[in-house]
Formats: structure tokens, C-alpha cells, sequence
């Protein structure tokens, strides 16, 4: 999804709904990997998905995200935790 094209931004829980409803999945089926820890990995866990952050020096570190990477290689072992 676009937020440009949806004209809906993160972390507007609607961006979020809609990408799900495109996938024919619920928020508890889902896990939403992001690099801002607000609009991507609060924004998500608000309507129930996991979350996992992607590392960003830029940014403090979200206190409640499922599972944190530097690298997207990670990420197949976090979310064979999180099942």
C-alpha cells in the first residue's frame, strides 16, 4: 500500500485494516516489520498485529515491539518465536 494513493498515512489504524483486508488476513495473523518505532511499530500493535522493529540508529528503541532486527535475515527465527 501507498499512503500517497490511499490517502491514509501511518499510523492511522485505517492503512493498516486496508493492507489486511487486500491479504485476506486478520491483525492476529499478521506481523508488521517497520523502522519508525510510532507510526510503524505502535501503529500496528494498536489494531493487534505483531510487530517487529527494524533497527534504525536514528531512532530510540520501542519499548514494546515483538521482536527487534538489523537485518532482515533475522527475521525468520523471530517469527518462528512469535508462532
Amino acid at each position: 500500500m501507498i499512503s500517497e494513493l490511499e490517502k491514509v498515512r501511518k499510523p492511522e489504524a485505517e492503512i493498516f485494516l486496508r493492507a489486511l483486508r487486500n491479504l485476506g488476513v486478520t491483525p492476529n495473523e499478521s506481523v508488521f516489520i517497520g523502522d519508525h518505532p510510532d507510526t510503524d511499530v505502535m501503529g500496528a500493535k494498536r489494531i493487534g498485529m505483531k510487530s517487529i522493529w527494524k533497527r534504525d540508529l536514528g531512532w530510540q528503541e520501542p519499548e514494546n515491539s515483538d521482536g527487534i532486527i538489523d537485518d532482515l535475515g533475522e527475521l525468520p527465527m523471530i517469527i518462528q518465536r512469535l508462532s
